[in-house]
């Protein structure tokens, strides 16, 4: 389509014609995206090989100490003067020995069946039931994972070792200065920084976000549900099998019927959630900003005040209001003279998911006003007093001026919002805890998505690995949509654009 003919489109056939260039294109983004990852995979195995045969170049030009420094720790930067730094070294592998015989190789031995001996109970002489520990598969697991995190670490400390070694000699073999420990110490409040700096955080990432996480997408791959439950019971390695589960149409049909219900059913309510709290918060917006309106500090504090008050208390609130013998129902009755018990939330799945999306518009338009506002105040006062002059009225400044600077500056919050709102458990969970309920669905309801039943399966049926299995498919395809939609916006193509 020619530009010239784009542009005599009306906003809804310009918004049709875009959504089908999106669809129309997502093949090729597709094909983009994984050509990219396969060249990620590639570049990460061509990186391993470089590796190797750097480390296998270290042992071979290397002189004794170096080549010592393969067995023994810091062997190589002690006898070329760098003894601090040396038996720093030699400290971590000791330690990692003893963590190894006294601990970690314990659990590493049963790793690869999660445990084998049960507990039993059995009679003491005075016949009282005494309970005989067996193996408990979920401190396997857990230590397993933490085993292979602290040897991972240890492996890198290794190579860094022989890189250090290596490095000393050929210092010392072309004449220059061997740095001593305050010497290097002082590089890390200095050029070093930077590692100073990220280090405390990044450990504490790896202790409370990396670990926990490779220890859930193991348990997606066990059979740790509610009748293999730890210590009492073992639970093992079960592969693709609940992922099977959830896409089956014979084995775990109930469990696949709901997880392409509740998908579906997140998909529409992230699409509407999103979108109706964008446009009708740009509206409002707009409504603020212009000119004639008074009291505007007023109407922003109110917004203000509403983003104020935490979220899960506005949301429970409303979930009492809409009651059967809510303040709503209540109110009703008062204007229609008659008794209301309108069930909002408790009738049929039509009527609880168009409250849940009404009831997020009120909880999120706030948000997006505050976000909105301010970029509506840069927009050049220029392009909307020449569109005036050129015969546009309100509809067409907004849809030709506002609409795309917003969209160009916002893409990037509007991607967030909707993997977001993919996600959004609060509105969920506080105002209906997934009802009306169904004995259609596995441990769900009509309004829940899939982190609601995610939730669900973990403490109402501790399914963890149903559970872990679709936190694993919802992260794939949250990642997938943000990086692809992303990397297809114009504001990642034309940063310059509007500037």
């Amino acid at each position: 389509m020619r530009y010239i003919d784009y542009m005599q489109l009306n906003p809804f056939q310009r918004f049709g014609y875009n959504l089908g260039k999106f669809f129309k294109k997502l093949p090729s983004n597709l094909a983009r995206f994984f050509k990219f990852l396969g060249r990620a995979i590639v570049g990460f195995f061509v990186g391993i090989g470089k590796g190797i045969a750097n480390y296998g170049k270290r042992f071979v030009k290397g002189d004794a100490g170096v080549k010592l420094s393969y067995l023994i720790f810091g062997f190589g930067n002690m006898v070329k003067g760098q003894v601090i730094k040396g038996l720093i070294f030699l400290l971590l592998e000791a330690a990692y020995i003893c963590y190894m015989i006294f601990f970690g190789w314990g659990y590493m031995s049963k790793f690869g069946t999660l445990g084998t001996v049960k507990a039993t109970t059995t009679l003491d002489p005075d016949g009282f039931p005494v309970t005989i520990p067996g193996d408990n598969s979920m401190l396997i697991l857990l230590y397993g994972v933490v085993t292979i995190v602290i040897s991972a670490v240890i492996f890198v400390i290794y190579i860094a070792n022989t890189k250090s070694a290596y490095k000393q000699y050929e210092a010392k073999k072309n004449g220059e200065h061997i740095p001593g420990f305050k010497e290097e110490m002082h590089q890390f409040l200095d050029e070093k920084f930077h590692i100073s700096l990220m280090s405390i955080p990044c450990l504490l990432i790896g202790c409370f976000t990396i670990l926990p996480l490779i220890f859930m997408i193991l348990i997606a791959f066990t059979s740790y549900d509610n009748a293999h439950l730890p210590p009492g019971n073992l639970f093992t390695w079960v592969g693709l099998e609940n992922f099977k589960d959830l896409v089956s149409i014979t084995e775990g049909a109930n469990k696949a019927s709901t997880f392409v219900n509740l998908a579906e059913w997140t998909i529409i309510w992230a699409i509407f959630a999103t979108f109706s709290n964008y446009i009708l918060g740009m509206i409002v917006a707009l409504m603020i900003n212009k000119k004639g309106i008074k009291l505007k500090a007023l109407w922003r504090t109110l917004f203000v005040v509403v983003v104020a008050v935490p979220q899960f208390v506005s949301l429970l609130l409303m979930n009492q209001m809409l009651q059967t013998n809510g303040a709503i129902n209540q109110l009703l009755s008062v204007i229609t003279g008659a008794h209301q018990e309108i069930q909002f939330l408790n009738s049929t799945p039509l009527m609880a998911r168009i409250t849940v999306i009404i009831v997020n518009i009120w909880v999120g338009i706030p948000y997006t006003i505050l976000i909105t506002s301010g970029i509506l105040m840069n927009i050049p006062a220029d392009l909307y007093e020449s569109a005036t002059i050129d015969g546009a009225g309100p509809v067409k400044s907004f849809t030709k001026i506002t609409l795309p600077y917003m969209l160009f500056v916002t893409t990037p919050y509007l991607i967030t919002s909707f993997i977001g709102n993919i996600n959004n458990f609060n509105v969920i969970y506080l105002l209906t805890n997934g009802g009306p309920s169904t004995e259609q669905f596995y441990q769900a309801g009509w309004t829940d998505i899939l982190v609601t039943w995610l939730f669900k399966l973990t403490m109402n049926n501790q399914d963890y690995n149903l559970a872990a299995a679709v936190g694993i498919l919802v992260f794939i395809v949250c990642a997938t949509l943000s990086l692809i939609t992303f990397n297809a916006t114009k504001s990642a193509k034309d940063e310059e654009a509007f500037s």
